[in-house]
C-alpha cells in the first residue's frame, strides 16, 4: 500500500524519466542534424532506456495499489553548442536523477515501506552505471576536443543498442 506521499513521489518519478526519455531524444535529433549519427544513436539507445525506467514505475504503482498519473512533460533543450556541452548537460541530468531517487528511497525508509525501498534498489544501481556511462563520455571528450578523435568517438558510440535488462 502506497501513502499519498510516497505515491505522489513516484508518480513525479515516473514522469521525470518521461522528461529525460524527452531530453536524450532531442540530443538524438540534434547529432543527427549535426552529422554524428553514432552521438544519434546512442543518444536514441538512452532515449529507450529512459522510458523502460518510466515504465517500470508505471507498472509498480499500479501494482502496489496506487495510480500512474501522467503529467505535463516541459520541452526539452533542442540544440547545444558542442557535443561536449550536451554530454556534460546530460551528466548534470543524471546526477539529480540520482538525488530524486535517492530523496524517495529516504522517504520510503522514513514511512517504513520496505516494498517501495526494494524496488527502488534497482535504480539506485541503475543511476551509479548512468553517472559512470555518460561521465566516461565526457571524459572522452575532453581528451579529443573537436579533432580527429571526434570521428572515431562518434563510430565507438553508434555501437550501443538497448537491451531491456533480464532481470527486469
Amino acid at each position: 500500500m502506497l501513502s499519498e506521499k510516497l505515491e505522489a513521489a513516484l508518480n513525479e518519478q515516473m514522469n521525470w524519466e518521461i522528461y529525460s526519455a524527452h531530453i536524450y531524444l532531442s540530443m538524438s535529433s540534434h547529432f543527427a542534424g549535426e552529422g554524428l549519427g553514432g552521438f544519434a544513436s546512442w543518444m536514441y539507445a538512452q532515449y529507450q532506456e529512459e522510458m523502460f525506467h518510466a515504465m517500470k514505475f508505471f507498472d509498480y504503482i499500479n501494482e502496489a495499489g496506487g495510480h500512474a498519473q501522467l503529467g505535463r512533460i516541459e520541452a526539452p533543450q533542442l540544440s547545444w553548442d558542442t557535443p561536449l556541452a550536451a554530454f556534460e548537460n546530460a551528466l548534470e541530468h543524471e546526477q539529480g536523477v540520482t538525488a530524486r531517487i535517492n530523496a524517495i528511497a529516504d522517504l520510503a525508509v522514513e514511512e517504513k515501506n520496505h516494498a517501495v525501498g526494494i524496488f527502488l534498489q534497482w535504480f539506485i544501481a541503475e543511476q551509479v552505471e548512468e553517472e559512470d556511462s555518460v561521465g566516461d563520455i565526457v571524459g572522452k571528450l575532453k581528451m579529443v576536443g573537436d579533432g580527429g578523435g571526434l570521428f572515431m568517438l562518434d563510430r565507438d558510440l553508434g555501437t550501443r543498442v538497448f537491451t531491456p535488462p533480464a532481470d527486469a
